[in-house]
């Protein structure tokens, strides 16, 4: 302290009190001081009295022992005397800065919070409300004809309520957490405000002159200051902490160590409030680095501090009595002198009180409107709590040293100020320590509230059934025999009064209505799940489930629930929704400025967090579910708190259902980190197990348990990651890209960009020049029109494989819709001028493009058909079902029963009384008597403007038409209502096994749709390697990187050196309804909720197989093995759609 620092302060004793003791004497007076601590302890506990009010009184026996009976303590007076001498600078650098620290870190950052503002109002104007009061009633009412800058002086000195006195108190005695927050945090606070405000009136007393401008910026610097070095100091042992690795000891001293360090640092070096300095980094590290403690290192570290602030607290509280003692004892002249001095000493007892009465009274009103309030009763207590400690006492010592050498203050008033001081240290903690409780009591503040009360006695209940369970368990043996519950019942005496009266549920309805709940039973249960919400969290801390930032997230969320559970249902996810939904900052990643590369970074790291804050709450939730039920049983009140449980994890189940679909990616990140954290800690605990049975010595286990901790530390230095396949691998798993011959291919992928888009960005917008196409490799994409509405389209969606703006640009016309993003979107831009090339190249390129055109098309034209299906079920239906063909002008179209088509280029009429022109994009239908098949969606509707009915149409100019048989609209239901089938079959085709041809499922990729090997004409093999090229892109959809893409490029490369013919009018993929249908369905929304696990393959797969008609017969040979199994199966595909298959027989 500057103030201290300033006088000229004796730093030894006096020569002849060094020359007659030993320094070694202090450590007596040490050891007799933590023995009577003990035995105060151990006395008093459960008593109302704090034995910090015994080891004063015992302090001041001490010290009246030794200056008051001639030094009969021989080398125990001595180490009092070597003590009682202590520098008061030394006296408050050994024991402030442990006490501050472990006062600080032991409260709660959300109780601080939204009590800051009360905190700060108390330390901040309520110090300087106080001493001005005690000022002035020195001034005018005391007889000691002191400056008014020396009454100041001690009514600054006196405004301290000292944080060792109160926390000790508050930890004797009970109190609410509001109340004790708000009492430790002024006190923590104002001790540090009022030091300031002593510097000050101190130097002024010293001749030091300040005019306001001066006062506000020196309280500026030095609390300002104060703060800052704290922080800056916590900044940087918290990082220091995270390359700490499970050494508690390390841990633990650096807690101790910053504590002294800032404090010096602050104090000496900067000359600013040591005190706010250390309170400030003891915030900061329980707002930070509280959740770095796991396990057995939090237990220890709350055990260590513990220790220390009772080691501190003992030996403070007897010194200050000694000092008290001494101090009276040596003042016999001033009580000469001021005869009436224990009077005035009762006077300034009662204007201490009057001031904190004017305190609290003044701010009242702000006290009652910031943070949780404060009523009367409450006001009541903070006044009488307003104790003084040590931090006063060494203040007025140093007063006193300093005017044993000061020409501005005398010795008399030196003593005076250590009188006067000691006495209030001394009545403040007899009289308000010992009758607080007291006062409590009388103001009902330390009784149960009734659902307390009530959930009180019926654990009572619950534990004379554990105890009945336990006697059941071990009330008999083998070695000892049987015993009595009647003789083991009565040693049970703290279960004495349960089983005389009768066994009530906490929320019985004879209590309170049922149709009107008491709402303190909503509040009390409420609070127990959320504290179990808390419990469940340091759990997965410790266990590794989660880390120490989501750590603190999660239970910051619950103590913001807690704040809201007596007026609101449980609302501890509104807390998370900010770090589960992306920011809008994030939106200014999408900008041209930021690299893809860590947008991509960034955008992944959100979801990873996500998915670790999702996971750890709905695990929270269920298990406290689950500890609920167990504990309370049923009843109405805790079947409403469940239900909100349950209501609260829709979002976050949603969220992961989400990703599961999108970026499977990161679930199987962040079960891996947990799983590999798991496997690790029974690896430790089997070791340790395997010690404490004695059958591993203690050098064979610390040998292997270093082993595995070398492992779990480097999973927690390098954690696995995320990460995003490489771009060539995403494109040639891509339908689309990854299905052309590579000589097209490869061009395409060079001019990729590769974009990770967030949610709700817009892709194109409806009516948009179309400047390309858009590859969605991850993520959810959805669409909306202004012209295209329909009320059928329920999920408008698409998913991995879709192929976005590819119809607008193979025709030239605007976007038909709009296109945004329904998630986190991982995708390729291709442009438009790309696509044409590629469009000019091939005709058989050429149609297969128009056919992935019309996937999309499809959904978006007639959704209340084509949206129930997936994407690879519409690929095998335009492989297996269609028929594309290019009319010229002047033909006719004729739309078959049971049949529907897409014009996709030209223009056509309707035929009959009233023509109708039709303009491409439109969906043909059979005329309205052929309209039952399509079910009740489109039975006696209205045609609207995208789709049209007719059997005939007359084609204006040249169209390109493609038409649907129906029968793939009937076996895609029956496929529907058999959802574990994997093939539908045809009457006239049996199942057929895939076990020589395919070798199982996993073989297929390679031998899927392999080309007749007979001869074709130029027409049939355009029509052949078209129909390929699409069959390649289902397989690219329904396996992923299981397809061998080299091998497919290599053939295709070969047939795509053929070059036919055009003619008038031509089929380009001929429709076949001996083929079955191929129905696989991916894990997406529609299915993903069914397939969550893995099941394990019993029997032989069993299955039809496509067949082009050129190889049907070869199949049918090579494929005579028949299988029997009948179980269901899944076989999970690594792809980045994460696909699942069901099969059965």
């Amino acid at each position: 302290m500057a103030s201290v620092a300033a006088g000229p302060l004796p730093n030894k004793i006096s020569g002849e009190e060094s020359s007659s003791s030993n320094p070694s004497d202090a450590v007596i007076f040490f050891g007799i001081s933590l023995v009577l601590g003990i035995a105060s302890r151990h006395v008093l506990r459960g008593t109302r009295v704090p034995y910090t009010v015994a080891l004063l009184i015992l302090g001041i026996g001490l010290g009246s022992l030794e200056y008051g009976t001639n030094h009969r303590l021989g080398k125990i007076g001595d180490g009092i005397r070597l003590w009682a001498n202590i520098d008061p600078n030394l006296l408050l650098a050994v024991f402030l800065p442990a006490l501050l620290f472990e006062s600080s870190f032991s409260m709660e950052v959300h109780q601080i919070k939204r009590c800051m503002v009360q905190m700060l109002l108390l330390a901040g104007p309520g110090v300087l409300i106080s001493t001005f009061c005690l000022g002035f009633a020195l001034k005018l009412a005391f007889p000691y004809d002191w400056s008014w800058k020396t009454s100041l002086l001690l009514g600054g000195l006196l405004s301290a309520t000292d944080p060792v006195a109160v926390v000790a108190l508050l930890k004797e005695l009970g109190a609410s957490k509001k109340l004790s927050t708000i009492i430790e945090g002024e006190s923590l606070m104002n001790d540090g405000t009022a030091i300031v405000v002593y510097q000050l009136f101190y130097r002024m007393v010293l001749g030091w002159s300040f005019n306001l401008g001066a006062v506000i910026k020196f309280l500026t610097e030095v609390s300002l200051g104060a703060v800052g070095i704290g922080l800056a100091f916590g900044v940087v042992f918290v990082l220091w902490l995270g390359f700490i690795f499970n050494d508690t000891v390390i841990e633990i001293a650096l807690t101790l160590a910053v504590s002294y360090i800032a404090y010096f640092t602050a104090q000496e070096g900067a000359d600013v409030s040591g005190v706010l300095t250390v309170m400030t980094l003891g915030m900061f590290y329980a707002a930070v680095a509280r959740t770095a403690f796991k396990g057995d290192g939090q237990q220890s570290l709350h055990h260590f501090w513990e220790m220390v602030a009772y080691i501190a607290n003992t030996l403070i509280f007897i010194l200050s009595g000694v000092v008290i003692a001494e101090g009276v004892l040596s003042s016999d002249s001033i009580f000469k002198t001021h005869g009436n001095s224990w009077g005035y000493l009762i006077l300034l007892y009662v204007f201490v009180q009057v001031s904190r009465m004017v305190v609290v009274g003044v701010l009242y009103p702000f006290l009652r409107y910031f943070g949780y309030g404060l009523d009367w009763k409450e006001a009541t207590i903070l006044v009488w709590s307003g104790l003084r400690g040590a931090v006063a006492l060494s203040l007025s010592l140093s007063v006193k040293r300093s005017s044993d050498n000061s020409s501005y203050i005398s010795s008399e008033t030196g003593t005076l100020f250590v009188f006067l001081t000691g006495g209030i240290v001394f009545l403040t903690l007899i009289v308000n320590g010992s009758t607080t409780q007291f006062v409590l009591h009388l103001l009902a503040m330390d009784k149960l509230s009734t659902p307390k009360r009530r959930i009180l006695d019926y654990t009572k209940y619950e534990m004379l059934k554990k105890a009945l369970d336990a006697f059941d368990d071990i009330g008999d043996d083998e070695e000892l025999g049987p015993v009595d519950w009647p003789t083991v019942r009565r040693y049970i005496t703290c279960l004495n009064d349960v089983e005389g009266e009768g066994h009530v549920h906490p929320h019985a309805h004879s209590v309170f209505q049922s149709d009107n709940l008491d709402p303190m039973n909503f509040k009390d249960i409420r609070t127990r799940f959320l504290n179990g919400f808390r419990a469940s969290y340091w759990g997965m801390l410790d266990e590794g489930r989660i880390m120490q930032t989501i750590a603190n997230l999660l239970m910051r969320s619950v103590d913001e629930a807690i704040d809201m559970v007596s007026h609101e249902p449980l609302s501890d996810w509104k807390g998370l929704k900010a770090n589960v939904h992306f920011p809008n900052y994030y939106k200014y990643l999408q900008t041209s400025i930021c690299p893809q590369k860590l947008v991509t970074y960034f955008t992944v790291e959100r979801l990873e967090s996500a998915c670790y804050i999702c996971a750890a709450f709905l695990r929270a939730h269920r298990i406290a579910r689950q500890q609920l039920h167990d504990f309370i049983g049923d009843s109405e009140v805790a079947s409403i708190v469940i239900n909100e449980s349950e209501a609260e994890g829709e979002e976050a189940r949603k969220f992961l259902e989400d990703v599961r679909v999108t970026f499977p990616q990161v679930l199987r990140v962040v079960k891996t980190r947990q799983v590999t954290y798991s496997v690790l800690n029974h690896l430790i605990d089997y070791v340790q197990n395997l010690e404490k049975a004695g059958l591993l010595e203690e050098k064979e286990m610390i040998h292997l348990h270093d082993s595995v901790q070398t492992d779990l530390k480097k999973l927690l230095r390098n954690p696995p990651l995320v990460k995003i396949p490489k771009i060539r691998e995403l494109i040639n798993v891509h339908p689309l890209l990854g299905a052309l011959p590579s000589a097209v291919c490869e061009p395409l992928a060079g001019s990729a960009k590769v974009i990770m888009k967030l949610h709700g960005v817009t892709l194109y917008r409806e009516g948009s020049k179309p400047s390309g196409i858009w590859l969605i490799s991850n993520g959810v994409v959805k669409w909306a029109s202004k012209t295209m509405r329909n009320k059928h389209s329920l999920h408008p969606t698409f998913t991995h494989g879709s192929t976005l703006g590819l119809y607008e640009v193979l025709i030239g016309k605007p976007y038909v819709c709009d296109m945004i993003t329904d998630s986190v979107v991982l995708c390729f831009f291709l442009e438009a001028e790309k696509i044409l090339e590629v469009l000019r190249s091939d005709p058989a390129i050429e149609n297969f493009l128009w056919q992935e055109s019309v996937i999309i098309l499809a959904k978006l034209l007639l959704p209340q058909i084509f949206e129930k299906m997936t994407m690879q079920d519409l690929r095998s239906l335009v492989i297996e079902r269609s028929k594309m063909t290019i009319y010229l002008r002047g033909e006719t179209i004729e739309i078959p029963h049971h049949s529907i088509g897409f014009l996709l280029e030209g223009f056509i009429k309707t035929q009959g009384v009233q023509e109708e022109l039709i303009t491409s994009p439109a969906a043909l239908l059979p005329s309205s008597g052929d309209l039952s098949f399509l079910g009740s969606e489109m039975s006696g509707s209205k045609p609207a403007s995208f789709y049209h009915q007719g059997s005939c149409y007359q084609v204006e100019t040249r169209a390109r038409v493609i038409i649907f048989d129906i029968a793939a609209f009937e076996a895609n239901r029956a496929l529907q209502r058999r959802p574990s089938s994997l093939v539908s079959h045809s009457v006239d085709q049996p199942s057929r096994s895939l076990s020589r041809e395919h070798g199982g499922l996993m073989s297929w990729p390679e031998h899927f749709f392999k080309p007749s090997q007979n001869d074709h004409n130029p027409e049939e093999e355009t029509d052949l390697r078209a129909n390929n090229l699409s069959a390649r892109a289902m397989q690219l959809s329904i396996f992923g990187s299981m397809v061998n893409n080299n091998r497919w490029h290599a053939s295709s490369s070969k047939r795509s050196q053929i070059k036919p013919s055009h003619s008038v009018s031509y089929p380009k993929v001929p429709s076949n309804h001996g083929r079955p249908l191929v129905s696989i369905r991916s894990e997406g929304s529609s299915t993903v909720r069914k397939k969550l696990e893995v099941r394990e393959l019993i029997g032989q797969n069993s299955t039809s197989q496509l067949q082009s008609s050129s190889t049907k017969e070869r199949v049918r040979d090579d494929s005579s093995d028949e299988s029997g199994a009948e179980d269901e199966l899944i076989v999970r595909i690594d792809s980045p759609s994460s696909l699942s298959f069901r099969q059965a027989s």
